[in-house]
């Protein structure tokens, strides 16, 4: 396969830079003709940048912190949701039978021994780590 034939080799990609200045820079579109601008985003979506340098928003809920985001997206990956409605024995037991870190294993240990929980959410709010 030549250069030619392949789309996205280092000479289509410079090409492509070179024409995504304008945008980039500007913070606009640079062509002319109407048709071939996006279509804005529908009104329940977020507003699109042409940068890749944008600020994220949204990504952690309030009440929580990225730490807690993230405690509760490791305890999910690796309870599953199969294992619902669980006590902290079967939490724990779980957590082990996946291989969870300790750090996991060591935080649902914090959980009471006479609840049950219905999915991870309990299990943060329990911890008080979510704020619903």
């Amino acid at each position: 396969m030549n250069a030619h034939e392949n789309k996205t080799g280092p000479l289509h990609d410079d090409e492509l830079k070179k024409r995504m200045q304008g945008e980039l820079k500007g913070g606009h579109s640079t062509r002319a003709q109407e048709e071939l601008e996006p279509e804005p985003p529908g009104e329940d979506q977020p507003a699109a940048s042409r940068s890749p340098y944008t600020a994220r928003s949204g990504s952690t809920p309030p009440g929580m912190t990225p730490e807690d985001v993230e405690l509760r997206t490791e305890l999910a990956q690796h309870l599953g949701r199969s294992v619902y409605p669980a006590d902290r024995a079967k939490v724990i037991d779980t957590l082990r039978e996946h291989h969870a870190p300790d750090r996991l294993i060591d935080t649902a240990a914090e959980l009471p021994e006479d609840k049950r929980y219905g999915n991870v959410q309990d299990i943060m709010r329990t911890l008080g780590r979510a704020d619903d």
